[in-house]
């Protein structure tokens, strides 16, 4: 196995990591320990251990390269237990790249650790289904009878499943309603652009994205052609990756970011635009994840400097189509900050700014706003009682706003979301900006019953 320029031979000697891109020492010991990244952490504020904050795991990734550890039960746990919601980056005052760090770990762990068997299928079902639309699509069928024959509500009544499978029935908790639209796969290869062209940009459909938020894609698309962009939407194209490449699966994450890339490969687009924030950032991360493969190290960091999150790249190229209010009067909106957006794309401004021009739309602003909502992820799968605590945390902070809609920029936020305020039997309308700017540039109104924040009979 060939050793990383950064892992001296000395250290090798001592350390329980592989030689595989370990977590780089260097990087390790640009924490000075402040714990200014304490109350930013989700993990921490919900299990009040130091061993689940970023300033711990730093402690056991030395503790692990100096030989005084291992990568056992007592210290995996707290590597899982972390989101990845890169909150402590943003706040370090340190420049601490626990990004990176933390991207380093994983892969280890998968490498080195026994995982128990109830872990090891939660995982296998996971990373063998939501990185495939086309498996995806296979279930969407007996998905829609489970929905609609009553099946689902005798599930959850019951509360067995959730006792006994607790991480299946968090899986089964934030199933969307199947959507009709779901079963077409029907989006043109290429889409003109309405007046003169102005760009031409490629467009990720995602996996999720594509089967149950169908409805963001088609607004995305009709946004971006009112405003002068043609639209190629290669058929070849796959998973992101982001879901193996945060969990450590490094070599289905490099098959999936080779596959995308290949989709993309003499297309000649100006950008390649993306709607759903955690995608975003792993597409962004291409020339890292692709690093140790010639033939597609130079491609993949051509790609990666290429892609735009929507929001981000309308905001710079500015809209050219008039927008009208949505409804009557003021509508009082909350943003919701996806934190692969937010921390991990560093994009917080734009989506507000695009919400703004529209007539009528008032901002309002949530209390611990970068606070992850639980999703991350697969995270609410994997540790649901931790990410229950996030939603429901999440759901109070947006309601006490008294906005009477909020707008989520990442399908797995959104799930988490709507989940919660199931579960405090609230019903408010949740959207992507990308819909709202859609239904504004269409001058189509918002249906007035679904503007009142009021108790779900359900």
């Amino acid at each position: 196995m060939q050793i990383s320029d950064s892992t001296s031979n000395s250290q090798l000697s001592k350390t329980n990591f592989d030689a595989n891109h370990p977590p780089e020492p260097k990087l390790i010991d640009t924490c000075v320990h402040c714990g200014f990244c304490l109350s930013t952490c989700p993990s921490y504020r919900v299990l009040g251990k130091e061993m689940d904050s970023p300033r711990g795991r730093i402690y056991l990734m030395d503790a692990i390269n100096e030989g005084e550890a291992t990568l056992v039960d007592a210290t995996v746990e707290h590597f899982d237990s972390c989101l990845g919601c890169l909150a402590c980056v943003t706040t370090c005052p340190s420049g601490v790249q626990y990004d990176k760090l933390i991207a380093a770990t994983r892969p280890q762990i998968e490498r080195n650790y026994e995982r128990s068997v109830p872990d090891r299928v939660i995982r296998a079902i996971i990373f063998n289904l939501f990185p495939y639309p086309n498996r995806l699509r296979a279930l969407l069928g007996p998905l829609y009878l489970y929905q609609n024959l009553g099946i689902q509500k005798i599930v959850r009544a019951g509360g067995i499943f959730k006792k006994v499978f607790p991480r299946l029935a968090a899986m089964e908790e934030i199933l969307p309603a199947i959507p009709l639209d779901a079963f077409r796969d029907e989006f043109p290869t290429i889409i003109p652009a309405q007046g003169e062209k102005r760009y031409r940009v490629g467009m990720i459909l995602g996996c999720v994205q594509r089967l149950f938020f169908s409805k963001v894609n088609e607004a995305t698309a009709r946004v971006l052609t009112a405003n002068g962009c043609e639209i190629v939407v290669p058929q070849g194209q796959g998973c992101c990756a982001a879901l193996p490449e945060h969990q450590g699966q490094t070599e289905q994450a490099q098959a999936l970011a080779r596959q995308m890339i290949d989709s993309f490969e003499g297309t000649n687009v100006d950008a390649i635009i993306i709607n759903a924030a955690g995608c975003g950032h792993t597409l962004k991360e291409y020339g890292h994840i692709l690093q140790d493969d010639p033939n597609y190290r130079e491609k993949a960091k051509e790609f990666a400097g290429k892609v735009k999150d929507a929001q981000e790249f309308l905001a710079q190229v500015g809209l050219t189509t008039k927008l009208s209010p949505l409804v009557d009067g003021e509508l009082k909106i909350v943003y919701q900050d996806a934190c692969h957006l937010l921390h991990g794309q560093k994009i917080s401004l734009q989506p507000r700014q695009l919400l703004q021009k529209i007539p009528g739309v008032k901002l309002r602003e949530p209390v611990d706003a970068a606070l992850c909502c639980g999703s991350a992820g697969v995270y609410n799968m994997l540790q649901p009682d931790v990410a229950d605590e996030l939603g429901r945390q999440k759901v109070d902070n947006l309601l006490n706003t008294g906005a009477e809609l909020i707008a989520s920029s990442n399908p797995g936020c959104s799930l988490q979301i709507k989940k919660h305020l199931q579960s405090q039997g609230k019903e408010i309308t949740l959207m992507h900006p990308l819909e709202l700017l859609d239904y504004s540039m269409r001058g189509v109104k918002l249906p007035k019953g679904k503007m009142i924040l009021r108790q779900s009979t359900k």
